[in-house]
């Protein structure tokens, strides 16, 4: 999958979560700017792995390696390589 193609999945499904297009946001951080929560974070993994096929463990996951946008589309690219 093109790292495109996943960059609009991982757009659409932070604008379905947080009612806010973030394609010129690429860098804001979805948590400090409350954009984000727990229960949306778990929201995004279920989506995310869903739609692309990834599989996070919450256990496993690092709010930091996950809260811009830009961060989220290079973890998942990472993750489909």
């Amino acid at each position: 999958m093109e790292k495109s193609e996943i960059k609009n999945t991982v757009l659409d499904v932070l604008n379905e979560i947080t009612g806010t297009d973030l394609a010129d946001q690429m860098n804001v951080n979805l948590f400090d700017t409350a954009l984000m929560d727990s229960m949306a974070t778990v929201e995004m993994l279920l989506q995310l792995q869903e739609k692309l096929g990834i599989d996070v463990q919450i256990s496993e996951f690092d709010r930091n390696e996950w809260d811009t946008p830009e961060k989220i589309v290079d973890k998942v690219s990472g993750m489909l390589q």
